[in-house]
């Protein structure tokens, strides 16, 4: 954690600031390793103050005693606590997280600090979130094994009468069993034409005689998101679906093919654009083809047509093509992928192909 501090420390000359105030949770859990919340970070060069209360003392102690904790009493607000630490730090230009701070709390606090300069940046603790190391990724490894333990689980006892909602509530049982810390997002549980409504929330309907089923899920673990989606088929399933599925296959495929450092983010989304163009269904792919995944499960990168980001090693992004046609079907293949020194690393291994895929209820 003291590294990743150093980092944004060594970035401040480059604002032209003295410090840099961090008040994004998940940022200041990042950077310092503390697990509570209500807290704020003040990076200096050569030093750094967690601004907390006096719930975190001893945590605070426990998790990251390298800081220097500025602790408000019951009596005083965070703004004053921000106001008599900004005094004592002798920093004159401070540089914002400006994604992460509202417009009605920045005027107060520039109010109640007028001797300080405020200097806007986005996106920096982001940046270095992007790039996971060695114990992140295992992390990462670690929740993508228990997404697919329970996707097996749950399929093997699956039966026809089980509503949408039914099969999700089991994913979410099954991923905390497995030793999750909870689900990275609800997971989306699709039958038939509900499969075409990209974020489709379950319901009641049971699967009944309905010849598809997508099922997008994730487990959280130890703070680090995985993302996966399988859709599953009956025997009954039409020609149009079989067919639409090995195009949406390939296109996934092209596009694992082509992550590499270096490349843009946006011609791997190419890759798979290109593939599912030349199957004729170019107009129903209707979304970027993924995300990076970490401490969030939507993070940077984003894998689109517009993205201005080029890959890097240590990247872990979704690779999830799909193709949706309403009052009928959705179709999306979803892996995650670590981008590594020679190429890539797919950290999912669940089947994919056509017949690995049929569901017999």
């Amino acid at each position: 954690m003291t590294d990743r501090i150093k980092k944004i420390a060594a970035k401040l000359d480059a604002f032209e600031a003295d410090a840099m105030l961090v008040t994004d949770e998940i940022n200041v859990g990042y950077l310092s390793g503390f697990t509570g919340d209500s807290s704020y970070l003040l990076i200096q060069p050569k030093r750094t103050s967690i601004l907390t209360d006096g719930r975190y003392e001893t945590q605070i102690a426990q998790e990251c005693p390298s800081l220097s904790p500025a602790v408000r009493t019951s009596s005083k607000t965070m703004l004053q606590l921000v106001q008599e630490v900004l005094t004592g730090s002798g920093a004159k230009r401070i540089a914002i997280e400006a994604a992460h701070l509202d417009l009605h709390s920045f005027r107060q606090m520039a109010k109640s600090c007028p001797q300080q300069q405020w200097v806007e940046t986005s996106g920096v603790v982001e940046a270095c979130r992007m790039i996971k190391d060695t114990e992140e990724i295992a992390t990462i490894r670690q929740s993508v094994r228990i997404s697919e333990q329970t996707f097996r689980s749950v399929i093997a006892k699956l039966r026809g009468d089980w509503s949408e909602r039914e099969i999700a509530y089991e994913m979410e049982a099954t991923m905390r069993f497995l030793g999750a810390d909870g689900v990275s997002f609800p997971p989306i549980v699709a039958a038939g034409a509900s499969g075409a409504l990209p974020h489709y929330r379950p319901s009641d309907r049971s699967l009944s005689g309905d010849a598809t089923l997508l099922v997008d899920w994730g487990a959280f673990y130890q703070g680090y998101a995985s993302d996966l989606t399988r859709t599953l088929h009956r025997p009954h399933a039409s020609d149009a679906f079989c067919s639409a599925y090995q195009a949406v296959l390939a296109a996934q495929l092209a596009a694992i093919e082509a992550i590499r450092p270096g490349v843009d983010a946006s011609a791997v989304d190419a890759a798979a654009r290109e593939t599912l163009a030349g199957a004729g269904l170019a107009e129903a792919f209707k979304h970027g083809l993924g995300h990076g995944i970490g401490l969030q499960i939507h993070e940077s990168p984003r894998m689109s047509s517009i993205s201005s980001e080029t890959l890097q090693t240590g990247m872990v992004i979704t690779v999830e093509p799909g193709v949706y046609f309403e009052g009928d079907f959705g179709i999306r293949i979803e892996d995650d992928v670590l981008v590594t020194e020679n190429g890539h690393e797919v950290l999912s291994t669940l089947a994919k192909g056509l017949d690995d895929c049929r569901l017999m209820l």
